[in-house]
């Protein structure tokens, strides 16, 4: 048997043979953002340190079913930092929606019209800005894509454009995450 095919026979069983670790629920977005338990990492998260951050947040992933794991992704700080200790008003959290994540920010009347179900994503908007998360649409994607403010989630602010609330957070000392 060739030495390569045998490599990668090995490659993949020691791929498979070790189980994922579960996933936990969160204290704060309880119903997403799921995080996994990190046991004594080597670089400390400082509770004490105020988090100001920033997604920037500009596609979807083409499952118009699903949760966009973008705007997930904010739970999920929230979750694994007061999980980790971190008090909850020591996070500030906003994500600027554009390009086609505009449509995952749609009410449910508009997401039937354009996909046939509800918005996956409106329970998680709403948790998310019920703890105090801005979520804000870039104004130019809403004009572009023929987008009014009566289309989308109560919870959203339009913003001249993305460029502009990217800067202007980041100015207020908010740290950019962008995936």
């Amino acid at each position: 048997m060739n030495i390569n095919i045998v490599f990668y026979i090995c490659f993949l069983f020691s791929i498979f043979s070790f189980s994922q670790q579960k996933t936990k629920k969160g204290t704060v977005i309880t119903e997403y953002g799921q995080t996994y338990s990190v046991t004594n990492p080597d670089f400390k998260t400082n509770t004490q340190q105020d988090l100001k951050v920033v997604f920037d947040i500009g596609r979807t992933f083409g499952d118009s079913t699903k949760v966009n794991p973008l705007i997930n992704t904010a739970a999920r700080y929230l979750n694994m930092h007061v999980d980790a200790g971190v008090p909850e008003k020591k996070l500030q959290v906003a994500m600027v929606i554009h390009g086609s994540a505009a449509f995952d920010i749609l009410t449910d009347t508009e997401y039937v019209a354009k996909y046939n179900i509800d918005n996956p994503n409106t329970p998680l908007i709403s948790a998310l800005a019920k703890k105090g998360v801005q979520i804000i649409l870039c104004g130019q994607t809403a004009a572009y894509y023929n987008i009014s403010k009566k289309d989308i989630l109560p919870e959203i602010q339009i913003a001249l454009s993305a460029m502009t609330a990217l800067v202007q957070l980041q100015n207020n000392n908010y740290r950019l995450i962008n995936f």
